[in-house]
């Protein structure tokens, strides 16, 4: 049989409905997908470990994901990374390869990084995990997905 790697334990998702391809600029429906994952899996914010971030390193994108991190934790959000600085966006794919990635990073107990990041923006008060996986205990992670025309999607990935 399959080793089971974990399980999706929430599902958070929104749309915004604002423009076809911006997100609208209050960063509410990013917000409320992120908060809906860990609330449809009976956990608090403070609980996950790791942030999966959408990270198109697209400024628009960043800084609604930024903001919306900040109101889901606060000053005490978990380390976060963005994978697609290695494969690139797969567009519709994006959210299953990134789902895989974080049952791998639970399984390993590491850290993606985010790849070719000289330059960190301290003001944003984030932990980007850059250039190089970090070992870190955890047990739940968040993985942010967010569409063209507003569609966002967040997945809580539990261990196995």
């Amino acid at each position: 049989g399959a080793t089971v790697l974990g399980e999706i334990l929430g599902v958070g998702e929104r749309a915004d409905t604002f423009h076809r391809t911006r997100s609208s600029p209050d960063g509410l429906a990013i917000w409320g997908a992120m908060a809906g994952a860990p609330a449809a899996a009976g956990q608090r914010a403070g609980q996950l470990g790791y942030v999966n971030a959408h990270g198109t390193s697209t400024p628009e994108n960043d800084k609604m994901e930024s903001l919306g991190l900040h109101q889901l934790f606060g000053a005490t959000c978990p380390p976060i990374s963005s994978t697609k600085s290695m494969l690139g966006h797969t567009l519709s794919a994006a959210g299953a390869i990134e789902a895989v990635i974080c049952l791998l990073a639970l399984r390993d107990q590491m850290l993606p990084p985010t790849i070719n990041q000289d330059d960190t923006d301290m003001s944003l008060g984030l932990d980007v995990v850059p250039n190089v996986a970090r070992a870190h205990g955890f047990s739940a992670t968040l993985s942010n997905s967010f569409g063209f025309g507003g569609q966002n999607v967040c997945v809580v990935v539990g261990a196995a």
